[in-house]
């Protein structure tokens, strides 16, 4: 990822105090990349909610639903529905938790995975489509700072 050749013009509202918030600039990136991302996981009947959670359930983490719900700041009733349709799909499963046996675990199944795959090929070009004008260092920083941010 090296600099874009051609430059995005600053808006001219950016000049204003708001131009320099925090929340309303990682809002509009977030904005931005779900278009793109979205875009992109349509090939695959996916949205980028539905994808994250099937990108944690090939994760190996075996998470809970509560996890998944707890992590992506969604509504456990919204992991239900996309897990449902995940599950349907034939790309995840419940399981039987291993550390506790009452509590249901989301996995991959071998379709989800393969799924998966083709789809996080697509976002990477998303994200380095939206990310163009950072060095490769840029980039790695800002992942780094926006971890920091959020788990210190």
């Amino acid at each position: 990822m090296g600099p874009q050749s051609t430059e995005v013009e600053t808006p001219r509202l950016a000049a204003a105090k708001i131009g320099s918030d925090v929340g309303l600039l990682l809002a509009k990136l977030h904005a931005t990349g779900s278009l793109l991302n979205n875009k992109a996981l349509a090939d695959y009947g996916l949205r980028e909610r539905s994808f994250s959670v099937l990108t944690l359930a090939c994760s190996g983490l075996e998470p809970t639903q509560r996890e998944l719900a707890d992590f992506l700041s969604l509504d456990p009733s919204q992991v239900v529905s996309l897990v449902d349709d995940l599950e349907h799909r034939g790309l995840v499963k419940r399981a039987q938790g291993k550390q506790d046996r009452r509590a249901k675990i989301i996995v991959s199944t071998a379709e989800g995975r393969r799924i998966h795959n083709k789809a996080r090929a697509g976002l990477e070009v998303c994200e380095q489509t939206q990310l163009a004008a950072l060095t490769e260092d840029e980039n790695v920083q800002l992942r780094a700072l926006l971890k920091k941010a959020l788990w210190g």
